[in-house]
This record gives structure tokens, sequence and C-alpha cells, in this order.
């Protein structure tokens, strides 16, 4: 027979949800872990869709890709931030390696594949995509057969941080099942060994729905009309589940994971609100009202560090002779990072509590720094509260996020299940969430199942 793999991600998947919560929800899912193993899949850091997908289709980690998020510093001025493609990429993927074993894939949706390369197969590329009448699909042609098979296709929800929730929650069901009704399409119409998809609407779902489950929540709502949203979408997605595997047999190993988790968001740090508090940052002028920081705000001459908004806060630090006007010298950039790193672990809540921050330094973590990395990476309370880069709150607390709308935010830990046609299952042991595998782990299974040797650069082993 032939060997075949598939990969159905799904973004921001929570082992809390998938394998506890909604569980009976979900028949197909609970099959497949009762066929196979299944855990808690360990994330990047920091554990964000980009570039956490790319991650695990390498089996490298951010430096090593040279990409710390979606918006990356070109240079070392102060404004040049590049949002990652595909272009970024500069390691092998999975179905690079595929490909030299002259094996075909079907790529669907991953992040960080626009624009399309040629390769052996096919692929529709993720969410970053700008429209449909960019180079979204390889070969091009294959746009014209979408229009087809699946004419209400879409890339993603253009508005997803709205408060027009009913509305999104139609968009975000319409959005899944023209997803898989693609997939299933190619699954059955291409000769493919390796499929690998991922469904952004777990994500979005998450984002927009996430106070109206969790009863820890802040802005949790008992009786809200979306209190049964994520359940029903989980419940969906496993139904697409159903109809994907009814269209593989038995020697097809098959893979669920997400890049990572999710959890409630208590939340935002004023990460430049922060900074001026401290000493490390100097406005020209103080923000009348809320206002988007921009380094044309900024008085550089006497500004020692700045900060970065999103789900986690990115720091870099004003290096004299690095940055066009850096005021840190060079022998006091360490102290000046230490003392940063303690400060920020340091802040408490405004009841006086320490909120757990955590601070990372990319050289300890990564094995390489390609690129420009920030000089530190800093989970908020433990990614229970977010990073805001806006100035002009007067406090370094908010409850507001500045992008829009937003219920949650990314947790380390995502799922994994694993039902494999070529190795059978270990014992009841294997079947916990309770098992930790990491992101890096993925590819090189893959590769195990096809008998492809796994390349010394790999950071994983096969699960």
């Amino acid at each position: 027979m032939k060997k075949r793999v598939l990969i159905i991600g799904w973004d921001c998947a929570a082992p809390e949800l998938v394998f506890e919560a909604f569980k009976d929800d979900m028949p197909n899912t609970q099959r497949l872990m009762e066929e196979g193993i299944y855990g808690e899949l360990e994330s990047t850091i920091p554990p964000i869709t980009v570039p956490a997908w790319m991650c695990m289709m390498t089996s490298r980690d951010p430096g090593e890709l040279g990409i710390y998020g979606f918006r990356n510093r070109k240079d070392y001025s102060y404004d040049a931030l590049t949002i990652a493609n595909a272009h970024a990429v500069k390691v092998p993927t999975l179905w690079d390696f595929l490909g030299q074993a002259e094996k075909k894939s079907i790529v669907l949706g991953v992040p960080l594949t626009y624009p399309a390369k040629p390769f052996p197969g096919w692929m529709v590329t993720s969410f970053l995509t700008p429209d449909r009448n960019s180079h979204w699909t390889f070969p091009r042609r294959l746009s014209r057969e979408i229009a087809q098979v699946a004419s209400d296709y879409m890339i993603d929800i253009p508005n997803f941080r709205t408060d027009q929730r009913a509305e999104l929650e139609q968009q975000l069901l319409k959005m899944t099942t023209e997803r898989f009704k693609l997939a299933r399409h190619l699954l059955q119409a291409k000769d493919w060994d390796l499929f690998t998809m991922v469904e952004m609407g777990s994500d979005r779902l998450h984002h927009a729905f996430w106070r109206f489950w969790d009863k820890t929540h802040r802005k949790y709502e008992p009786d809200s009309p979306f209190s049964e949203t994520m359940r029903n979408y989980y419940h969906t997605l496993d139904a697409e589940l159903g109809e994907m595997l009814a269209g593989v047999d038995e020697d097809t190993t098959v893979i669920i994971a997400s890049d990572h988790g999710a959890k409630r968001m208590d939340g935002g740090i004023c990460v430049n609100e922060w900074l001026q508090k401290h000493g490390y940052l100097r406005l020209k002028t103080e923000p009348q009202g809320i206002t988007r920081w921009t380094p044309d705000t900024v008085d550089w001459k006497k500004t020692k560090a700045w900060g970065e908004g999103g789900y986690y806060g990115r720091i870099f630090i004003n290096v004299k002779g690095r940055e066009p006007h850096g005021i840190v010298n060079a022998e006091d950039y360490e102290d000046v990072r230490n003392e940063l790193k303690a400060q920020l672990e340091a802040i408490v809540d405004k009841a006086g509590n320490n909120i757990n921050t955590r601070v990372f330094k990319p050289e300890e973590i990564y094995r390489e720094c390609r690129n420009i990395a920030p000089d530190l990476i800093v989970y908020f309370g433990d990614l229970f509260w977010r990073s805001v880069g806006s100035v002009g709150y007067n406090s370094i607390y908010t409850y507001e996020n500045d992008t829009g709308p937003d219920d949650c935010n990314h947790a380390e830990m995502g799922i994994f299940i694993l039902k494999s046609a070529s190795h059978s299952a270990v014992g009841a042991t294997s079947r916990s969430r309770h098992i930790v595998k990491s992101i890096y782990d993925i590819a090189p299974t893959v590769l195990n199942e096809f008998g492809i040797d796994i390349p010394p650069e790999m950071q994983g082993q096969p699960i």
C-alpha cells in the first residue's frame, strides 16, 4: 500500500477544550485519541501563529528561521518593520524534503507559505495572503479549480476583531466548511503522499468568543446567546474531521496538531508607558489621549529602550553604534538588559500581587539568532496579559485592547493526536493529555513515517 500522512492543523486548539470540555461533542476526535496517542504539544517561544507553524514544518526554532513574529525588524532603524512571508523562510520545509524523495504534497492554508513557491505538489496559501488576485496557489491554474469546487472559499475573515459577533459566528462556520470542502476535493482529486492543512477558524473563534465560555474570565456573561458558540464550532470541526477521515484508508498516518493553545486575557500591560515610568523611554511631548506609538514621537537622545505590542512583548534597546541615535554603550548593554529583565519580572497588578511575568533573552532560548532578534521577549503575567504598545493611558494597565475586541491570549501548550499506520499505539499510558511533546517533533515524525533520514539540523525527535 502507498504510504501517506495526513496532518490537520487547528490553529490555537487548546488541550482543555479538545481533551476535556468538548470531548463528548467530538466523537471522531475521541476515536482517533483511543486508536492512537495524544498529549500536549509545547509551542515555540513565543507561542505565535507566525512563526510557530513554520517551526513545526521545519523543526527549526524562530531564531534559526530569523522570524520572531508577524512583524520583524528589517534593519536597526526605528521604523523598518516588515511582515514575514514565504521569502523569509530560508530552510527546507517538510514538503521540500518529501519532494527530494520524489513524493508529492498538498499544502493548504499553512501560515508563511504566501507567496506560493514552485514545489512537487499543490499549494493554497494562508491567511496572510493579501487577496485572491495574488500569487496564492501553485500551480496558478489551481485557483480556477478552487473557484469551481469551493466558490465561497475564504482566505480569512476580513474583520474578526469586531463586536458584530453573530455575523462573525456565521462567517467562521462558512470559512471552515469551505476550507474543508476544498480539502476533501484535493484529497480525492490529487495523487499525494503528504497532505497538510491548517484551519484558522479555531484561532478566530477563541479571540472573539472565549469570555462566553470561560467562567474565570473577567467579562464572562453567563446567559449570553454565544455561550455555546465555542462548543458548536468544535463540534463542526470534528464533523469535518470525520469526513476527511472517511476519505483516507487505514494505511494513512493521521496527525491532528495545533501551534499553541489559548487562555483568558486578564488585560494589557502598556509596555511603552511602563518604560516611560521607569525612565527608559522619553517622548517629545505628553500625548493628549491614547495614541499609537510611533518612532517620531520619541526623544531618542534620552531613550534607552522601547517596546512593541502583541500577545507577547518585545523590548528593543537603543544601542550606541547600532541604532541611529543609540545612547546605551555596548559595554553597558548586558547590565541594562538584566536590569530591565528584573524590573519587568517584578510587575504587580493593582492589588500589589506579582503577575508572574517571564522574560527571555533570545540567545539563551534559540540555537542561533538570524536577522534582528528582539533584545528581550516578554510574557506579561505568564501570558494572561498581552503587551500594548500605544501610549497616553497614564497607567501601565489597560482592560481594552488597542487592536480591537479580544478575549484570549495564546498559551504555551497546544495539542497533538497521532494515529500511525506503521507503529501501533503504545499502551494506554500514552493516551493522556499529560504526555508532552514538542512542536519540533512533528516534522521528524513525518519523515520517520516515510523512512526518510531525519536531517541533523532538525531539533525534534519522532513521536
